[in-house]
């Protein structure tokens, strides 16, 4: 697999896959837990997580000035591995949310959160960019050799970021499995069990705001879970104790796996090529037309990276939704007895794994015909592909004659069993969602990495994650929608956006292939 790529490929791989398996431990539970830690609603959790992302892929854009401003990479990255270890110490300490600590603690786990996306920020982006310098170097070795030898090997390069992101998506698999885990295995511990309507119903009766319907619901549900309902006040702190103290523990294991990406980048490092650095060149070497042709062609290149920017803004807008309406889709509208909700997101880094080899042969045999797709060509079928699948989900709900899942959770458990979805639909879902994932997401990596100029390099792949954030930063629509409106209007949203952004894509691609040639 990395024979016909760059020395260092595999450990910037797996130093990233580190981080990313700690990141998709916390990922997973985000929303989830905000709504049982503080008994906060499904709008409020979904908006400071989408506020989360966003700031992820914000300070990434910093992480790449900093980065390019100090030609220092490697300590950058190494700094960011320590800051993000440092945010998940603090969120792996439990404590019991109450009315009297509730508002400094919310503040204590945002400044956690804060802290994660400050070490993500600087050190997402300038990984990615000592990948697309590798390459750099891998195809100015090859020219020396022959024109047909730099030909093949610019032609490695969507491959290498495919490779990369196989990795990244490694650990997203094994991630969701552990705060589920750990949070049964601690309720077993005290002989209770997990329900995932429980917290909700327990934060209600709290705060004295439970109506009578639920009532029943949490009398039904104690005893199903194997407690006792002749005090149910103390019944409803000790489960959301325990329930909570699960997934604090969770986060110890994203503390773990994070320092052990960073021991791998640091013993590695020496490997890895420094981005950005400028070659010597004597400006009188080149007539007045030649510098304004080189500077036309990087404003060129500059427009095309905006304009597929633009684009990847309405894919995360939707492929997102994974942590946030769909992940509440799977908790309130499937059938999740026996599979914890935050289990689904594994589907997707699952399908990575299985589909990326189905996805470069398929591009190798366009490649080895002589009509190799173009990446700008990719990223539109992408789009389609990804409207797709929220077309299956809006008309399978709308088919089903779901509501908006404000109401849907408000009707009794015996109404609501009849309901619910098989498991399948999501597997459908994140199975659409995951190829357009890979028509997009590595090789508008790898994308990035070609318009980049050399000295800039950091700034660029800061910019396509701050793309990210903006898509990021309007994921509280979804939740929004989803909770208020019958669900097939939210999935109805997704598939148009991605259905527009596909048209304007196609539209763009003859000029896009002719900047990137």
């Amino acid at each position: 697999m990395f024979k016909n790529h760059p020395k260092g490929l595999l450990l910037a791989a797996l130093s990233n896959m580190g981080e990313r398996f700690g990141y998709y431990i916390m990922n997973a539970v985000l929303a989830l837990f905000l709504c049982s830690k503080f008994g906060l609603s499904d709008g409020q959790s979904g908006f400071i997580a989408a506020m989360f992302l966003t700031a992820i892929y914000v300070l990434s854009l910093v992480g790449g000035i900093i980065a390019d401003r100090t030609q220092n990479y490697k300590a950058t990255i190494a700094w960011g591995l320590v800051i993000m270890a440092s945010g998940y110490v603090l969120l792996s300490i439990p404590v019991l949310a109450t009315p009297d600590n509730s508002s400094w603690l919310l503040a204590f786990t945002v400044f956690a959160l804060a802290l994660i996306a400050c070490g993500n920020g600087l050190f997402k982006g300038n990984l990615q960019a000592i990948v697309g310098q590798m390459y750099d170097n891998f195809e100015a070795d090859a020219a020396k050799e022959s024109p047909e030898r730099l030909k093949w090997a610019q032609g490695q390069r969507d491959a290498g970021f495919q490779i990369f992101y196989v990795f990244i998506n490694i650990g997203a698999l094994v991630a969701p499995f552990i705060a589920p885990l750990l949070r049964s295995w601690w309720l077993k511990v005290h002989d209770l069990s997990y329900n995932a309507d429980l917290p909700k119903l327990c934060h209600q009766y709290l705060s004295g705001n439970i109506s009578d319907g639920d009532m029943q619901n949490l009398n039904e549900l104690i005893v199903k879970v194997g407690g006792n309902t002749s005090d149910i006040a103390a019944f409803s702190s000790h489960y959301l104790d325990i329930f909570n103290t699960g997934i604090h523990y969770s986060f110890i294991a994203s503390v773990v796996t994070m320092l052990i990406s960073l021991v791998i980048f640091l013993l590695s490092k020496h490997l890895f090529p420094t981005p950005g650095k400028k070659e010597a060149v004597v400006s009188e070497n080149y007539t007045e037309e030649e510098k304004k042709a080189m500077a036309t062609e990087i404003k060129q290149r500059m427009y095309a990276l905006f304009a597929v920017l633009g684009i990847a803004v309405f894919f995360w807008f939707s492929f997102h939704q994974n942590g946030q309406s769909l992940s509440f889709f799977a908790r309130d509208f499937v059938q999740t007895d026996t599979i914890a909700p935050e289990i689904w997101q594994s589907v997707n880094p699952f399908f990575v794994i299985v589909l990326t080899p189905v996805i470069m042969w398929i591009f190798s045999i366009f490649t080895k015909r002589g009509n190799p797709i173009s990446t700008p060509r990719k990223i539109a079928y992408g789009m389609g592909i990804a409207g797709i699948a929220y077309l299956f989900l809006a008309v399978f709900s709308m088919m089903e004659g779901y509501p908006s899942a404000e109401t849907f959770t408000a009707m009794s458990d015996s109404a609501k069993a009849g309901l619910k979805a098989g498991p399948w639909v999501l597997i459908v879902t994140y199975f659409f969602l995951t190829v357009a994932e890979l028509f997009i997401s590595p090789l508008g990596l790898s994308f990035v990495s070609k318009v980049a100029p050399k000295n800039l390099q950091g700034l660029c792949q800061g910019l396509w994650l701050g793309a990210t954030a903006v898509g990021n930063g309007l994921l509280w629509i979804g939740p929004l929608i989803y909770n208020e409106y019958p669900i097939w209007v939210c999935w109805t949203v997704f598939f148009a956006v991605c259905l527009i952004s596909m048209a304007v894509m196609f539209g763009m691609v003859k000029w896009l292939e002719r900047v990137t040639k």
